[in-house]
C-alpha cells in the first residue's frame, strides 16, 4: 500500500510525469532525497508502472478508435487468444470481460478501410476467434488515462520503527 504523501504524489504525476523531484518536494514537504526513495519504492511495487507521452492519435495517422467484442471459443484458464490479441500493434487494451463475450478490444487505426483489414486480416485470423462485434466511435467526449485517487480515503501511515527494551525478543537457554 502507500500513504497519504505517496497519494499526494501519485496524483501530481498522473497530471504531469515530469514535474520536477524539488517541486514534488516542496509539495509534500520533504527533501528531494526522501522523493527519490518514495518513487524507486513506487515503481519497486509496480503501482507506478510507466512514465509516458500521451499523443494525439491523429498526428500519428491513428485518427479512427473503435471497440471490437470477440467471442473465442477457449475454455479454461488459458488464454492464448488474448495473448495473440495483445501483439497486434493496433490493439490498445485487451480486457477479458463476462457476458457474451470473451474480450473487449480498444483499437486506434487510420481509416475504416484499415479496420476492415484489421478486422479480417489479424483479429478473426486469431485461432479460437469466432466471431466479432465492431463500434466505431464518432467522437470521443472524454478520454483520460489518470485514475481517480479517492481524497476521503484514509491511507496507511507511514511504518514507524519499532522500538524494543533491552533483552526484549530474546529467547532464554
Amino acid at each position: 500500500m502507500f500513504d497519504e504523501i505517496d497519494a499526494l504524489l501519485l496524483d501530481i504525476l498522473q497530471y504531469n510525469a515530469r514535474t520536477p523531484q524539488s517541486e514534488l518536494a516542496k509539495a509534500v514537504n520533504l527533501a528531494p532525497s526522501a522523493i527519490t526513495e518514495r518513487l524507486k519504492k513506487l515503481e519497486a511495487k509496480g503501482i507506478i508502472k510507466d512514465y509516458v507521452a500521451l499523443i494525439d492519435p491523429r498526428v500519428v495517422d491513428r485518427g479512427l478508435l473503435a471497440f471490437v467484442s470477440v467471442r473465442t471459443s477457449e475454455h479454461g484458464p488459458d488464454m492464448p487468444s488474448a495473448v495473440g490479441l495483445s501483439r497486434i500493434p493496433e490493439v490498445l487494451e485487451v480486457h477479458h470481460v463476462a457476458g457474451d463475450d470473451c474480450y473487449l478490444l480498444k483499437v486506434r487505426v487510420r481509416d475504416a478501410e484499415h479496420l476492415g483489414q484489421l478486422l479480417r486480416q489479424q483479429i478473426a485470423s486469431t485461432p479460437a476467434v469466432t466471431s466479432t462485434k465492431t463500434t466505431i466511435v464518432l467522437e470521443t467526449v472524454k478520454e483520460d488515462p489518470r485514475i481517480a485517487i479517492p481524497k476521503d480515503r484514509t491511507w496507511r501511515q507511514p511504518p514507524r520503527p519499532v522500538r524494543q527494551s533491552p533483552g526484549e525478543g530474546k529467547s532464554e537457554p
